[in-house]
């Protein structure tokens, strides 16, 4: 099912989906360079990570624009809100080195924002009204 909403409300939730993801992509890139020995690299995961979890605010906001005012569907919105409480817990779950559970959350956390981005630019569709 397509959803249509004004252009402006479906570029406001792409942009910061796709640089949410872009972010979630270089959290795993640096993780992977601090695993194999490189220390200096879990300062830069730390910032970077704070900064995409900054940028999943910005795509909750739009998606929110999308459901209303937007007329578009609901769900963004709460799988949005899902994500910031799964990287609410990364972040809890990274502080305190419990790398058992930190690795595979972040693995999930790829794959919904993978999905999500996915999604505002295969389905989502926007008019010019």
């Amino acid at each position: 099912m397509t959803s249509t909403s004004p252009n402006w409300i479906v570029w406001s939730l792409r942009v910061p989906a796709t640089a949410h993801l872009t972010g979630v992509l270089g959290q795993a890139v640096l993780a992977g360079l601090f695993v194999t020995g490189d220390v200096d690299l879990l300062a830069w995961h730390r910032n970077n990570g704070g900064f995409t979890h900054s940028l999943l605010y910005l795509q909750f906001l739009a998606a929110i624009l999308l459901w209303r005012p937007g007329r578009g569907p609901l769900w963004p919105a709460l799988a949005s809100l899902g994500l910031v409480a799964a990287e609410t817990v990364q972040v809890v779950l990274g502080q305190s080195r419990v790398i058992a559970l930190h690795f595979p959350l972040g693995m999930a956390i790829f794959g919904m924002s993978v999905m999500f981005t996915a999604w505002t630019w295969r389905t989502l569709r926007g008019n010019t009204a």
